[in-house]
């Protein structure tokens, strides 16, 4: 079959998490996304909320099995060759929907065609089928060192799905570390890190400070994680408002290169939003504001797909008015700041 040569590789992507403005939760996933031609492939499919199947929270047994089917050392999943390349982030059901292609051996090397959305036993190619990508040739060696590489590492994932919240405000922090383990992030509460050993300082991919905390306390904590050779994320809280919170902690837990991310930039000021995005997606803002009693007001301010490139968004001045922050929101990415006026 010919078909050019693609490179291919792997790098580590996040489905973005959240509490989300109507009270619903969006699951948080990390997973490891198909970088080809040095880009991710999730993003030439336009604007579609998915993880690949080399999830980070998934059995290291079933973990194993992926790699190996995508190696074709065991049968296709799918009839017709077809193997699942994105799945839903909620659940495994092919009846929500996956992205699905047909992955093969041509002499060493390995081709991936006919991609297709399916949501049945088989793919229906004329009506649902992306014409547009692929097929892509892979050289054998470099696409095995890739994907073995993962057989060989000790976690399919290289981030720590557990935060440290340290706050004067407990029923804040209650509130927040239920909201983050709704939705699949573990979360911690304490006064502070002194006298933690270092192997439970180490399950931890960062720690949150509530607005209360001086910074003697928070260069106390820094220094016990420095102590124990932890790098973890640290997350200054802008606010006593939950989905704002959990919005920071999610951006300081992506752990995927900056240039592979869809969502790039975000900028508030003068009633404008700034975004900059890299490839077609959906993106919502959502402002946050605190009012004199402390009572948390949300507003939707934009929910639309934009084209790659940097765009100026007029906000309501009625949401950002006063102490206000704005979350701007991909499914991989979320930017958070705070209004300048």
């Amino acid at each position: 079959m010919s078909a050019a040569y693609a490179t291919f590789g792997l790098a580590p992507a996040m489905r973005a998490g959240g509490v989300l403005a109507d009270g619903g939760y969006q699951v948080h996933r990390d997973f490891v996304d198909f970088i080809v031609d040095g880009r991710p492939l999730l993003f030439q499919l336009s604007d579609l909320d998915a993880v690949s199947p080399l999830a980070s929270d998934v059995p290291p047994a079933i973990f194993t099995a992926q790699v190996r089917s995508l190696l074709l050392e065991t049968g296709a999943p799918l009839p017709d060759g077809r193997y699942v390349v994105y799945g839903c982030p909620e659940c495994e059901d092919l009846a929500c929907g996956a992205v699905t292609a047909v992955i093969e051996h041509d002499g060493d090397d390995f081709i991936w065609r006919d991609f297709a959305w399916q949501t049945d036993e088989r793919a229906d190619l004329e009506l649902n089928g992306y014409h547009g990508i692929g097929p892509f040739r892979f050289h054998g060696a470099e696409y095995r060192t890739a994907l073995a590489a993962l057989l060989d590492a000790a976690s399919p994932a290289a981030h720590r799905r557990r935060v440290l919240l340290i706050g004067a405000r407990v029923a804040v922090l209650a509130k927040l570390a239920a909201a983050l383990r709704t939705i699949g992030i573990g979360a911690d509460i304490t006064h502070d890190a002194h006298d933690v050993p270092a192997d439970e300082l180490r399950g931890y991919g960062a720690v949150a400070f509530g607005r209360a905390v001086g910074p003697e306390e928070r260069a106390a904590v820094r220094h016990s994680f420095a102590q124990a050779g932890v790098e973890v994320a640290y997350v200054d809280g802008l606010a006593p408002i939950v989905p704002l919170l959990v919005a920071q902690i999610e951006h300081a837990l992506d752990g995927s290169p900056v240039e592979r991310r869809r969502l790039t930039r975000l900028v508030a000021a003068d009633g404008e939003a700034g975004v900059e995005v890299t490839s077609p997606c959906r993106v919502r803002l959502t402002a946050y504001r605190l009012d004199r009693l402390y009572r948390t007001h949300t507003h939707e301010l934009f929910d639309g797909v934009l084209e790659p490139g940097r765009h100026r968004i007029a906000l309501d001045a009625r949401a950002v008015k006063g102490e206000s922050f704005v979350v701007a929101r991909t499914s991989g990415s979320v930017l958070v700041e705070a209004m300048a006026h």
